[in-house]
């Protein structure tokens, strides 16, 4: 290890109720790689501790559980809190106790953590105000609609703001690990853990979060972060210029770009992104078709219905008409199945 890094990164754990065990467990075992040689596993230059008020099992949303190390020790023990999030549908995902310990470790300096959905739980503890989010672009229209005052990116892994960090997961749970791996041991430490995991590089914190909104590859980097742009706000609509103006493109370079890449114009990948929507809203919810006309950026039923047609061949409600008949199809056909089953018991 690096003598002149030789000060231990240590790390306080709480895991959400459903908390997502990929984020986790990539961060803990960058750190368990980065702390020793080879795959030594000792905790020479790293410590962790998976904390909770109480030390009760925490079951992943995967269904696998986690037994906590201890219980809630003071937050200047630590060089990070990681709150390690879950799905988004629970609640009360920490207590009380836990919540006022996070805000009291803010408030002592130690910095936080919010690891995926982690993000969203600090944003409810008000731990947010003023600072930039990170988020998963999974998540990116539930936290702009919950937290509206928040700024929040989903184009980057992840963001440090002051004394907060939060991650989008997944993967990138390993990228900022070894971003702090590499800060706080050295870079020995960040290459071992690397190494040993099979990840060739450590990704940096404003590269691009993985998403082909259209199912193609565009190979080039501002028409897929013109993409991700247009896919975040299919309600409330941007204007093409804007949308250039954030890939640091003017409108002609941007029209250029995505006829090269794409062989359409930003403005038919943008209406073909939120017809997609559409689709989605009329399969997959019982919205009046007027309001799923105002969720995909559309202010007249008419027009939104007439271009459904012509992107999917039939209006909207005929979409939801058939898939409600093959639905009680396939209920029948198991029932029949079923009967046969049963007949020849």
């Amino acid at each position: 290890m690096d003598p002149s890094k030789s000060a231990k990164l240590k790390i306080g754990f709480l895991l959400a109720k459903n908390f997502t065990l990929s984020a986790f467990s990539l961060f803990v075992d960058t750190l368990r790689l980065g702390s020793d040689e080879r795959d030594n596993s000792g905790r020479v230059a790293c410590d962790w501790l998976v904390m909770s008020s109480d030390k009760r099992f925490v079951t992943s949303s995967s269904g696998v559980q986690v037994v906590p190390t201890s219980l809630l020790r003071p937050a200047t023990e630590f060089t990070y809190i990681v709150v390690v999030g879950g799905r988004l549908n629970d609640t009360e995902v920490l207590d009380v106790d836990t919540i006022r310990y996070l805000r009291g470790a803010t408030e002592s300096g130690v910095p936080v953590i919010g690891l995926c959905t982690g993000s969203f739980i600090l944003a409810d503890a008000g731990l947010l105000k003023g600072r930039t989010a990170c988020v998963s672009w999974l998540h990116h229209g539930e936290f702009r609609e919950l937290f509206p005052d928040i700024p929040v990116t989903s184009h980057e892994l992840f963001v440090e703001d002051g004394n907060i960090i939060t991650c989008a997961g997944g993967s990138s749970a390993a990228d900022l690990a070894a971003f702090l791996v590499n800060r706080h041991v050295g870079e020995f430490a960040e290459r071992n853990a690397l190494e040993i995991l099979q990840i060739a590089r450590r990704r940096d914190a404003r590269e691009m979060q993985t998403r082909n909104p259209l199912g193609q590859v565009a190979d080039d980097k501002r028409v897929e972060l013109a993409l991700l742009i247009m896919e975040q706000h299919v309600e409330d609509l941007l204007e093409i210029e804007d949308i250039a103006a954030q890939t640091g493109l003017s409108r002609r370079q941007l029209e250029r770009s995505f006829r090269a890449k794409l062989g359409v114009s930003p403005a038919s990948a943008y209406l073909k992104l939120r017809l997609d929507a559409a689709m989605r809203l009329v399969k997959t919810t019982t919205l009046p078709l007027a309001e799923v006309a105002i969720m995909s950026g559309f202010e007249n039923s008419s027009h939104f219905i007439r271009k459904f047609r012509e992107r999917f061949g039939n209006p909207p409600a005929t979409v939801r008409k058939n898939l409600r008949l093959e639905t009680v199809h396939s209920e029948n056909i198991s029932i029949a199945a079923a009967k046969r089953r049963m007949a020849k018991a």
